[in-house]
């Protein structure tokens, strides 16, 4: 008995993994859409040759812990969602919360009073009142927070929500306008952080709990729509001296602080400016940021995400926001619409990430609505025709994640020997393997699926994306 005991002990996880892999598959040109494609089996193989195509995945070498992927439910998502009828909204709460019959979204995000995409420029307080005396949250209870409970309950009674604030009010920035940029005044930071923590407690009062918040959405860009410039030491600051403070002195302190909320190609000075001050570092959960900079298709800036994963290695990474721009209600079918989402996500849980947000859930067939013309893409959008949804092909490629990555999971090393072929892996909490394997070529790539010395013989069909169960 004593030597199976000692056999037990040293085999790796790589040697007890299921003989069989169940394919899920989404692919251009095809029905295939998180369909369930077969079953693969592992033979023997040991050493590959320099010709075969591989993936190689390896269970025991561990890394980063998942908090969860999601969407953002924006005053646009919720009043386009109010206008279906009752059995498109089911649709849409099972589409995305439902880990059967949907993609199960593990994560949420909201804004703190409006955004681009609201009807119209609000806050929760009268002009002036500095005291915030008059707070009241009654514009979001028209759709948001109904909105919000829904999806808590579709979840299953628990999803994670950070929230997200565009601007401060009016009066308390050097431009007087909640829109084009300006800066926070000096005599408003505590206002403004008293602020968040009336959000928070108003919110959490209604039975609707806030697992974190962002300091400021986009803070280096002058936007059209509702903005405000923080510089790094700007927002260090107010961290440190304000924001962090006052979510201590108000019991706050659990909340999960998010810096940045930028895009990835200034995220290392801003993170280092900010991480690199203790006094403010002991306020930060981790860094936020979105995907605006650049696309090009094969480069968006990845190595800055590593580089602050490796500088900062107790602090989390997040991506807070992204979508596809410049809505054209003729484009919903293009599939470089998915493979965008696809290859953020297999790139930035490979630098480091553990959480992942995308921008609006739902939106109109005009891309909105929007009160300032800014119109994008989203992975649903509502026929104001017919009442029915309008899957993109965004929400298939998100789901071959949050469908099969579950919170708690670790992601684990995978490789892939071809450039046509990105890969990332996890191990959930359940001992569950997922395997993602994207294909952007116009090729089909026979490969095989390797893992501790056995491996499986499979196809990536050209524009797919597939994830592979292995229990």
């Amino acid at each position: 008995m004593r030597n199976i005991f000692i056999l037990l002990a040293t085999l790796t996880s790589s040697t007890l993994f299921a003989q069989t892999a169940t394919v899920y598959t989404t692919a251009a040109k095809s029905e295939l859409r998180l369909s369930k494609a077969g079953t693969l089996s592992f033979k023997e193989m040991k050493q590959p040759l320099e010709t075969q195509v591989c993936i190689f995945v390896d269970p025991d070498k561990k890394f980063q812990s998942v908090t969860g992927i999601g969407g953002t439910i924006t005053d646009a998502t919720a009043e386009t969602y109010a206008k279906l009828n009752k059995a498109s909204q089911q649709e849409f709460l099972n589409a995305y919360y439902d880990q059967g019959k949907g993609i199960g979204y593990s994560l949420a995000r909201t804004t703190i009073h409006s955004s681009d995409f609201s009807s119209g420029s609000y806050t929760y307080i009268k002009e002036g009142d500095a005291a915030l005396q008059s707070f009241s949250v009654a514009h979001d209870q028209q759709f948001r927070i109904p909105l919000i409970k829904q999806a808590i309950k579709a979840a299953g009674g628990k999803l994670p929500l950070f929230v997200s604030p565009w601007s401060p009010p009016a009066f308390m920035k050097s431009n007087k306008d909640m829109l084009k940029g300006g800066q926070l005044l000096p005599q408003y930071r505590d206002a403004w952080a008293n602020y968040f923590v009336k959000f928070i407690k108003t919110y959490e009062s209604l039975g609707i709990p806030v697992w974190g918040l962002t300091v400021q959405n986009e803070p280096m860009a002058t936007q059209k729509w509702e903005s405000c410039i923080f510089t790094a030491e700007e927002e260090r600051d107010f961290i440190k001296e304000h924001l962090g403070p006052t979510l201590q002195k108000n019991g706050l302190a659990d909340k999960k602080l998010i810096a940045w909320d930028h895009n990835r190609d200034q995220i290392y000075q801003r993170a280092s400016t900010i991480l690199k001050d203790p006094e403010a570092a002991k306020y930060v959960w981790g860094i936020g940021y979105h995907w605006y900079e650049t696309w090009t298709g094969s480069d968006m800036l990845f190595n800055n995400v590593k580089l602050v994963h490796e500088a900062f290695p107790d602090k989390q990474l997040m991506l807070t926001e992204g979508c596809v721009e410049k809505f054209n209600v003729d484009s919903l079918s293009r599939w470089d619409l998915g493979e965008r989402y696809g290859y953020s996500l297999i790139n930035d849980f490979n630098s480091g990430v553990t959480a992942w947000t995308d921008w609006n859930m739902l939106l109109d067939d005009k891309g909105g609505p929007n009160h300032v013309g800014n119109f994008c893409f989203a992975p649903l959008h509502a026929d104001s025709k017919t009442g029915n949804l309008i899957y993109t092909n965004s929400y298939y490629y998100l789901g071959h994640f949050s469908k099969f990555v579950r919170p708690g999971a670790s992601r684990i090393a995978s490789s892939s020997n071809r450039d046509k072929l990105l890969t990332t892996a996890f191990v959930n909490p359940d001992g569950k393997l997922a395997v993602i394997v994207m294909n952007r070529s116009n090729q089909s790539i026979p490969y095989y699926l390797w893992m501790g010395g056995k491996a499986a013989e499979t196809t990536s069909l050209p524009h797919s994306i597939s994830t592979f169960l292995i229990p």
